[in-house]
C-alpha cells in the first residue's frame, strides 16, 4: 500500500483556476440576465413614451389646452398665443433671461409680483416640456 499523495502546486493551481472559471461563468450568466431585463425595460419605456401623447385636461367641465411636450417633429404652432409670445421674447434676448425681462417684453407689469408669478410658471412649464431650457440660476434660454 502506498502512502497518500500530497497535492502538488499544480493541483492547487488547477483547483484555483477551476474555481475562478466557475465564478466567471456565473457572473457572465448574471450579466446576460441583466442585459435581457434592461432590454425589456427599455422597450417598455419607449412604448410608454410613444403612447403618452398630451391630451387636453378638464377644468370645471371645460377642456383646457395643455402645453405638449416638445418632439423633434412638433411645431410651435401647437402652443397657445401667450406661450408663443413668451418664446419669441426669449429668442429676442441676447442671452439667458430672467422672468422679469421676459415680462417687460410681453407687456406684463413686472413691478407687481402677483402678475410676474404666472409668467414665471409659464416659463417653467415651457422648460419642463422641452420648449425652453432653465438654467440653474433661474434664467431661461432657448434650447440649442
Amino acid at each position: 500500500m502506498q502512502p497518500p499523495r500530497t497535492p502538488t502546486r499544480r493541483t492547487y493551481a488547477v483547483r484555483a483556476l477551476a474555481k475562478q472559471l466557475a465564478e466567471v461563468r456565473a457572473e457572465r450568466d448574471e450579466l446576460a440576465i441583466a442585459e435581457r431585463v434592461l432590454d425589456r425595460v427599455s422597450e417598455q419605456l419607449a412604448d410608454e413614451r410613444a403612447s403618452a401623447a398630451p391630451a387636453p385636461g378638464q377644468v370645471g367641465g371645460q377642456a383646457v389646452m395643455l402645453i405638449p411636450h416638445r418632439t423633434p417633429d412638433a411645431e410651435e404652432t401647437v402652443l397657445p398665443p401667450d406661450y408663443l409670445r413668451i418664446l419669441a421674447a426669449v429668442r429676442q434676448a441676447a442671452g439667458p433671461v430672467m422672468a422679469r425681462e421676459v415680462g417687460e417684453v410681453v407687456g406684463v407689469d413686472v413691478s407687481v409680483r402677483s402678475k410676474l408669478e404666472p409668467l414665471r410658471s409659464k416659463l417653467v412649464r415651457l422648460a419642463d416640456r422641452g420648449w425652453l431650457r432653465k438654467l440653474p440660476d433661474g434664467r431661461f434660454t432657448t434650447r440649442l
